[in-house]
């Protein structure tokens, strides 16, 4: 779905502002009575959790 290994994602600050916002959303969503759109923010805020914060590997090669 997402290439996690774009250039784009480099900067940690860039790779935590797009967690949190996520996760915010969900949580968001979850206070306004919407389960349905607070899972998918939810789920998606962890997948990117995991895999820009914990499993994060610059991409090969120099800009």
């Amino acid at each position: 779905m997402f290439d996690f290994s774009h250039p784009f994602f480099r900067p940690l600050w860039l790779r935590v502002a797009i967690t949190l916002v996520c996760l915010g959303w969900g949580l968001l969503e979850t206070q306004i009575g919407s389960p349905a759109w607070a899972v998918v923010f939810l789920g998606l805020g962890a997948i990117c959790g995991y895999k820009l914060l914990l499993t994060y590997r610059p991409p090969e090669g120099g800009e």
